[in-house]
């Protein structure tokens, strides 16, 4: 809902085999990812690895509310990839997914 206010088109799935049915349904592309990195099944980082397999140029937005050390095994620190710790606000949510896809995470 608050990327909705903010203007952006918003696609859901509710895990990792759903987002990448759901990033292959749109040939055109998706401009963002936004996911947490913990999730059942399949987490964060590894369906991130298989929409990149696909389409190198995918931006990602982790969150998490895990600590720093324990996101940083799970090797999110790159180009294209932004982070946001949980809890956050609207506003904060708001500015780091505009911050990534511009290119500035």
């Amino acid at each position: 809902k608050i990327l909705e206010r903010s203007g952006y088109t918003i696609l859901e799935a509710r895990h990792g085999g759903e987002a990448l049915t759901v990033h292959e349904q749109h040939p055109t592309g998706i401009d963002l990812v936004v996911t947490d990195v913990m999730m059942p099944v399949m987490g964060g980082r590894q369906m991130a690895d298989r929409l990149r397999e696909r389409r190198p140029d995918t931006k990602v937005l982790f969150m998490s509310g895990y600590t720093d050390g324990n996101i940083s095994e799970h090797g999110i620190a790159e180009a294209g990839t932004g982070f946001l710790s949980k809890p956050f606000t609207p506003q904060a949510l708001a500015a780091k997914v505009r911050q990534v896809l511009d290119g500035a995470a």
